[in-house]
């Protein structure tokens, strides 16, 4: 027995890090997710190179210099032979109602990559923030199920000099050797699961976060959000989804337009000069590419399903963000009403109840199973309160996610 309690506190010590490790907030994480994240590092090079794209699509068409040399030979009487020379120039004139929609379109596209770009880094630092409360939740647990163990080793104790004396039966001790078992397995699976909580928000926010760490522990709760009518005007004004979706949509457009306005005959200039040995020619002409064949339409009609498609889009994500957004507002009142429940009734009357209990057991007036129960109960009430202040937390968390509100911190313990 004491091998497997030795055992569970090593591996608890290995895995939660020690006493060494570094502590570090919720904004010291967020600010290494933003610094660190290598996703988000590769969505912001994706708005350099949109931003790089400006200046492609900006960029006026190269000139085209031919030159051809060759021997004239003579054929009939009078001729003269010698050597012959060409030199054609042609520059392609970019028209401006092209270059002009042509450079909309990159910069509509720019737009809507640092749309992505903004609704990708919010994504990250909800995740963040999610799993900075998953860490808070499984330390709580490891914390309530290690005061279990302790508990449940101090009773073992006192049944088995019980047991030895004669005041009680040997049951007693068979059961309370289960339940310290029972609560030394929950330690363990609870040092796991932070184990594994703490990997995933090592995993959201980037290598920069050494693989040895913790966080502080948080009495704060999440401020009521406000009315669901206010939410949900600052989701449509400041949704990062639906921003880039709105993006996506201007982006369409312009790429429409684009395409309309490349069925224009493309024109160029040229002009040449040719030598012979008698003659030097100069021709200075214009060349039209006639859009008889192909008018398009293949590009157009891509462009316009596109924008189709964007914006409904568009529309089915404003339901389903106005949906999330109400179901996230609910699960928000039903977790505040948990934890106030648990808070100021359920735990409070569960933990009396079990002090009643400890008391008659140690006088004797009841037997080990009444305290047994009423510490189970009083556990799974704690446990409750535990989960149901997560789920608090991370209705707030979909709540900011949603309406793009990811800049508050909420204030932790000193």
């Amino acid at each position: 027995m004491k091998t497997k309690i030795t055992l569970s506190c090593l591996l608890a010590l290995l895995l939660c890090g020690g006493a060494s490790a570094e502590t570090y907030s919720l904004d010291q994480l967020l600010e290494l997710a933003r610094s660190g994240n290598r996703g988000l590092q590769a969505s912001r090079d994706a708005v350099d190179a949109a931003r790089a794209g400006i200046a492609t699509a900006g960029a006026f068409p190269n000139p085209e210099i031919e030159y051809q040399s060759g021997d004239a030979k003579a054929r009939m009487a009078g001729a003269t032979p010698g050597n012959v020379k060409a030199v054609t120039f042609t520059q392609r004139l970019d028209l401006p109602w092209v270059r002009s929609a042509r450079i909309d379109a990159a910069g509509a596209n720019l737009d809507a990559t640092s749309a992505a770009s903004r609704g990708f880094e919010h994504e990250v630092l909800a995740a963040v923030k999610l799993g900075y409360y998953e860490v808070l939740r499984r330390q709580a647990e490891l914390k309530a199920a290690q005061e279990d163990q302790s508990l449940m080793e101090a009773i073992r104790k006192r049944v088995n000099v019980r047991v030895e004396i004669g005041e009680a039966p040997r049951y007693e001790l068979i059961k309370a050797d289960a339940e310290l078992l029972n609560a030394q397995k929950a330690s363990q699976s609870a040092v796991l699961r932070l184990a594994q909580a703490k990997a995933v928000l090592r995993r959201n926010v980037g290598g920069s976060l050494p693989e040895s760490f913790d966080v502080p522990s948080l009495s704060a709760l999440p401020e009521s959000p406000g009315s669901l009518g206010a939410l949900r005007q600052t989701l449509l004004q400041r949704s990062p989804d639906l921003a880039q979706a709105r993006a996506q949509v201007a982006q369409a457009e312009h790429q429409l337009d684009l395409q309309r306005r490349l069925r224009t005959p493309e024109l160029a200039l040229k002009a040449s000069s040719d030598t012979d040995p008698d003659l030097k020619t100069s021709r200075v002409g214009i060349a039209v590419t006639i859009p008889l064949w192909d008018r398009r339409s293949g590009p157009i009609g891509e462009a316009g399903a596109n924008l189709s498609r964007a914006r409904n889009s568009l529309e089915q994500l404003e339901f389903g963000l106005g949906q999330g957004l109400e179901n996230a507002y609910q699960q928000y009142q039903i977790a505040s009403a948990q934890v106030t429940a648990l808070e100021q009734g359920i735990v409070r009357q569960a933990e009396a109840a079990l002090k009643v209990a400890e008391s008659a057991y140690r006088f004797g007036e009841r037997g080990i199973l009444d305290y047994l129960d009423a510490q189970r109960v009083y556990r799974a009430a704690r446990n409750e309160l535990i989960a149901a202040r997560y789920e608090l937390r991370a209705a707030a968390v979909e709540i900011e996610r949603l309406t793009g509100a990811l800049a508050h911190s909420p204030q932790e313990e000193k």
